[in-house]
């Protein structure tokens, strides 16, 4: 009998904890399924159910998203208020003082988040529709900051080559896992990164690949009609009608 995704969530978190450890640039290391481990096995009781269509794919945890909820791409009130999950959230054991983990209760909306979730509601108008035929999963379940003041984001990219390797060996696995265990037919990266770790973990599987691009407002081309483009490139390949 195949084990829950759950227990292989923990165990990935586990590894991960044990095989990533916090070196320059990266000083702060986030573990969200560890702290918010009951939001994000709730994430994966009420919408991880097989069959799905399609995976929707992100890189990482944002401060202000899945590092808050344990839920990929989870601001905080798209989380609570359209995938109805709102679980005590607990804290890493080394926090950024400048990036707390204030769970349901922090204040900042990550733009991301908010941008992915609010494209999904408009289309499909729940998240029970969205995710008859869908999931959203992150390649790499940690957050990692650097040790200046404001705390900033550190990209798994910008990793030293061991530990970048490990990562990717690791979440590649898991990704390869959670692709047969749910019966994806089509992966949509959202950015770059998960394109190219989609196009490596994937190789030879059954699966059609596409791309749209990060809603990051880090991004100049997301700040301009980034739900409009998204929604486009969806419906040009077929995945999504124009409208629902």
């Amino acid at each position: 009998m195949s084990r829950p995704l759950a227990a292989l969530t923990r165990e990935l978190a586990a590894i991960l904890a044990t095989s990533i450890r916090p070196v320059p640039p990266a000083a702060y290391i986030y573990n969200p399924l560890e702290y918010a481990r009951a939001a994000h096995e709730e994430y994966l009781a009420r919408y991880a159910t097989a069959p799905k269509r399609i995976l929707f794919l992100g890189m990482n945890p944002g401060p202000y998203g899945m590092a808050q909820t344990g839920v990929p791409f989870g601001e905080v009130n798209a989380v609570r208020d359209f995938l109805h999950i709102n679980t005590p959230i607990g804290a890493p054991s080394r926090a950024h003082p400048a990036k707390p983990v204030q769970g349901f209760h922090c204040p900042r909306s990550e733009v991301s988040g908010r941008r992915l979730w609010a494209l999904i509601a408009r289309h499909f108008g729940t998240a029970e529709n969205f995710f008859r035929d869908h999931y959203v999963h992150n390649h790499c379940p940690l957050l990692f900051l650097d040790d200046t003041a404001r705390g900033k984001n550190v990209t798994p990219e910008q990793l030293p080559r061991e530990q970048r390797a490990a990562l990717t060996t690791h979440c590649d696995a898991f990704l390869r896992v959670l692709v047969a265990r749910l019966r994806i037919r089509h992966l949509v990266a959202i950015g770059n990164y998960a394109e190219k770790r989609a196009a490596a973990a994937l190789d030879g599987i059954d699966i059609t690949f596409h791309k749209i691009p990060h809603p990051s407002p880090a991004s100049p081309s997301a700040n301009k009609n980034w739900d409009a483009t998204a929604a486009a490139i969806l419906h040009n390949a077929g995945l999504w009608p124009r409208t629902l």
